[in-house]
């Protein structure tokens, strides 16, 4: 059992194992062995597949990379979740990002398991070359386990469209005469893909924000008023004025968040800080998102880090030490680097009261509970960074009946699914005593459980 896992599973079940109303079929005995049993299915993965992948560099050498396929849970169907290509990938944190996949497609009602890939590498100490036959290499090894109906990957931190797009023609190569098409999502458009999937995560990361302080708020200012709750208090102050925002991390998540905020007409968002892995640029002004995107896709993804880079970019901000975005003092912080960004050595420097976690974990577990104490807002990364995986089920519908739809046919359908799980949650959130992550989980543990019940994969 992993701890984090095993930790959000288990205050799950505590918090439902008095409510009468859940699972109302197993009382007494037989309730509270099913509760065990549940506790043991969903703290551990079903699967770990791990190897090492033997590839020839271009200057002869021979190296043999660690690679890793975690299938966590399929009760909702087939195992979904990306591939990160980073030197930080152990089988620990794949292992975690699985079962995190299987909660936020329980939550959002996708009909997909967790899953999750990983390659210990740094992408950019690899030629174009040696990075196609990474992926091939990778598609080779676990060839046996993923598939449309078994294991569907997608691009997550380091890999992107035309990783996939390697990826899925290895596999229709492995695999003649079978199924190719909804092998891996996110992919290039012309390939397969679907219109809107790039932006999708970062657009849904906005959107919960917006969704939150503009459209529920002012839906439910009076009866949020009501509440004797430190997160309506901390929401009804955003209420009709303006807000301050600073985006962690610039590559497509971040990007996009930003630039949604940017072009936003709903709510009167400033973008005061931006960073990546190299600097914080800052204006309390306001910074021209579309102006710093430009800059970026000229330059390896890379924001100015001196006074000519800003000229030439047409920008105008201060440059900061990168860590210094998440101390700002600013309405809104959006987390779309990596995990554990926020941790017990820094929360205490943090100021934002509302935090977005576009990245997946990016505050541990003691520092997001110091946070709720103070009645800061943090939305989980389990609720708002669910756009990618929510897209890419569209893209595997899409597919495999090989008809695509618009962008904004995707964009409408993406909302509204966040919608619905949001107009569930939201009233949760505020009106019981568990922060949003909780009742987030809650919501998807009961989903899980309900299932494998029915399934009867209990006894």
């Amino acid at each position: 059992m992993t701890s984090q896992t095993g930790t959000i599973v288990q205050n799950s079940l505590d918090a439902l194992l008095e409510d009468d109303t859940f699972l109302p079929d197993l009382q007494d005995e037989t309730r509270e062995q099913a509760f065990t049993s549940l506790a043991a299915i969903l703290s551990t993965p079903n699967q770990i597949h791990k190897s090492f992948l033997r590839i020839a560099l271009e200057d002869g050498k021979v190296v043999r990379i660690p690679a890793f396929r975690v299938q966590h849970n399929n009760a909702l169907g087939p195992y979904k979740g990306g591939i990160r290509f980073h030197e930080s990938v152990n089988e620990e944190e794949v292992t975690n990002l699985a079962s995190l996949m299987t909660l936020k497609n329980a939550l959002h009602e996708v009909p997909f398991g967790g899953g999750k890939g990983g390659v210990v590498l740094n992408p950019r100490d690899y030629s174009v070359k040696e990075l196609h036959l990474i992926c091939e290499k990778y598609v080779h090894y676990f060839s046996d386990v993923i598939g449309p109906d078994k294991d569907i990957p997608a691009p997550d931190v380091g890999t992107g469209d035309r990783e996939m797009d390697w990826m899925m023609a290895e596999y229709k190569s492995i695999k003649p005469g079978k199924p190719y098409r909804g092998s891996f999502t996110g992919k290039s458009v012309v390939n397969g893909g679907s219109l809107g999937r790039r932006k999708a995560t970062g657009k849904g990361v906005y959107f919960t924000l917006r969704y939150m302080i503009h459209d529920f708020l002012n839906e439910q200012k009076n009866w949020l008023s009501t509440l004797d709750n430190p997160f309506a208090k901390t929401a009804l102050s955003y209420a009709n004025r303006p807000l301050t925002l600073s985006v962690q991390g610039f590559g497509n998540v971040g990007s996009i968040a930003a630039l949604e905020a940017f072009e936003c007409k709903h709510l009167n968002n400033k973008i005061v800080a931006v960073s990546d892995r190299n600097v914080t640029l800052y204006n309390e002004k306001g910074l021209d998102i579309p102006a710093l995107i430009d800059f970026t896709e000229k330059n390896d993804g890379d924001l100015p880090t001196d006074d000519g880079q800003l000229t030439a970019a047409n920008v105008s901000a201060d440059i900061l030490d990168r860590e210094d975005v998440l101390y700002l003092d600013v309405d809104v912080l959006i987390l779309a680097a990596l995990e554990d960004q926020i941790h017990a050595d820094n929360v205490e420097k943090v100021q934002a009261k509302m935090i977005v976690e576009g990245a997946n974990a990016p505050i541990t577990g003691e520092a997001d509970q110091y946070l709720s104490n103070l009645g800061t807002i943090i939305v989980p990364d389990i609720l708002a960074n669910a756009g990618g995986v929510i897209v890419s089920y569209f893209e595997w519908l899409q597919g495999r009946e090989t008809q695509f739809y618009s962008e904004d046919e995707v964009n409408k359908l993406l909302l509204k699914k966040m919608k619905g799980t949001m107009e569930t949650i939201l009233p949760q959130y505020f009106g019981d005593p568990f922060p949003l992550r909780q009742n987030c989980y809650i919501h998807a543990v009961m989903k899980l459980s309900t299932i494998l019940f029915r399934q009867g994969k209990l006894y």
